[in-house]
């Protein structure tokens, strides 16, 4: 694609979703947190976000307001199809130096990737990087729960093994569904509360607030991670004062979802 602000060539390497309904985890706990990251407004619509090289291989993420030309790239990639993406050089909202995730490819032909010098795209910012992963925090505690996710089954095999019992007086679990509760009274912030497909009549949950992430499936378990608790995952119990199935049906109802 061709980027006027950055000056030339980008080559794209991946795209992803940057919505209220879908955005990377790592970037925030709600989509305006996330959208202030990368410095533009949380609009109603989202943007996409275009992860590439130049000609000379320095990093670059292209914030665009065309979400459905980035949803449809991805989704042809994910099905495994060839897709050109190419936005409009109108719809480039802003081009800053560096990724914010981790990415394992690279652009043949250029130079290996490496970040422009600081102040390259115009906004003198620190160019975007991936999180550290050697310390334990808020970003790390939202990856974890990315994973707890995918890897769903795993997780859902250990509840049936202990059923959280040990879990269930943690004070931390314990205001992180109080907090969760209130969403269902007082909608929070576009992205604290997200659904996704997950079968028939079945969808992924996924809350965040400060200092926890919880994720659930609905009319099945639930998990708790804490920034209090370092690399910890905990079962939320069904039974009890929170009536767990009554709690995740509530949670969807307030959720925003993919369109």
């Amino acid at each position: 694609m061709s980027d006027d602000e950055g000056g030339g060539s980008l080559y794209v390497l991946t795209a992803v979703l940057l919505t209220p309904a879908q955005f990377p985890s790592i970037l925030g706990d709600d989509f305006p947190e996330a959208c202030s990251l990368l410095g533009v407004e949380p609009a109603g619509d989202g943007y996409g976000l275009v992860l590439g090289q130049d000609e000379e291989g320095a990093r670059w993420t292209v914030v665009v307001d065309d979400v459905s030309l980035v949803a449809t790239a991805i989704a042809s990639w994910d099905c495994g199809m060839e897709y050109d993406l190419s936005p409009d050089e109108r719809s480039i909202v802003v081009s800053l130096a560096g990724w914010p995730l981790e990415l394992s490819v690279a652009a043949s032909g250029i130079p290996e990737p490496h970040d422009p010098e600081q102040g390259a795209d115009g906004t003198g910012r620190v160019p975007l990087a991936p999180p550290s992963a050697d310390v334990w925090g808020p970003v790390q505690r939202r990856m974890a729960a990315d994973q707890v996710a995918r890897q769903w089954a795993d997780w859902r095999e250990r509840v049936a093994t202990d059923g959280g019992a040990a879990a269930a007086a943690h004070p931390g679990l314990a205001r992180a569904l109080e907090e969760a509760r209130g969403y269902t009274l007082t909608p929070p912030v576009p992205g604290r509360v997200r659904s996704s497909f997950a079968g028939e009549g079945v969808r992924t949950l996924r809350v965040d607030g400060p200092g926890w992430s919880l994720v659930a499936r609905t009319g099945d378990a639930a998990f708790v991670l804490l920034d209090d608790e370092p690399s910890e995952v905990l079962s939320v119990p069904r039974e009890g004062e929170h009536d767990l199935p009554e709690l995740l049906a509530a949670l969807d109802r307030v959720a925003v979802r993919p369109a």
